[in-house]
């Protein structure tokens, strides 16, 4: 085993490496993160993030079965994604930018109780999975490192640390913006948390239905 690890520790290291730098980019994932932190409370940001590293596992899962090619090669079917996505981020978008300013008091209870856990676990969920930019990336990741000769083993790392690289990075994302003293700090600019956010995932829809 060590010495099968060692053999591919260059594609190992390449494909880490890789997936750290997406990771810390900001895009319609870190926003999404971010905001459930400010305006509504660390359990629901824990969940948003799981289901970001859900929607990233499902790339993998289809693209290494073979499907992610014939996605990408077929450009209706990635036409469609593009718009579908766009719109799940125009929706995103166009809900923050109507925020209200009602206020609570953050220190009383989480500023917001309207996003369920189920609510939560599906914004991060459906923001990466409709992403054609995450399973393109993903595509391109694997396709350079993963051929028909590449052991069980090193797919199962592969799968295994994006999924896990990809949890814990928004793990720490939503424990920073969570943080009490960062909630009471925001709690008066909750709308404008709101607005900025959908303004980003906006402009995020209309670059991705553009490229």
């Amino acid at each position: 085993m060590k010495a099968l690890f060692l053999a591919y520790l260059p594609s190992i290291l390449s494909v880490t490496a890789m997936q750290i730098v997406a990771l810390v980019s900001p895009g319609p994932d870190f926003a999404i993160v971010v905001r459930n932190s400010l305006i509504h409370s660390r359990r629901l940001a824990l969940l948003t993030a799981l289901g970001i590293a859900c929607g990233i596992m499902m790339h993998v899962t289809y693209i290494l079965m073979g499907l992610g090619t014939i996605v990408a090669q077929t450009e209706w079917l990635l036409t469609l994604l593009k718009v579908v996505g766009a719109g799940y981020l125009t929706y995103l978008g166009i809900c923050g930018l109507r925020a209200s300013a009602a206020f609570k008091n953050i220190q009383q209870k989480p500023i917001d109780l309207k996003l369920s856990p189920i609510g939560a676990l599906r914004s991060g969920f459906l923001t990466n999975a409709l992403n054609p930019k995450a399973m393109l990336f993903v595509l391109s990741l694997l396709s350079l490192n993963v051929n028909e000769q590449t052991p069980k083993v090193i797919l199962i790392y592969y799968a295994s640390m994006i999924f896990i690289s990809t949890l814990v990075w928004f793990t720490i994302v939503a424990f920073c913006f969570s943080n009490e003293r960062a909630r009471v700090f925001f709690s008066h600019y909750r709308h404008w948390i709101d607005r900025t956010t959908g303004a980003f995932l906006l402009l995020m829809a209309l670059k991705l239905f553009l490229v």
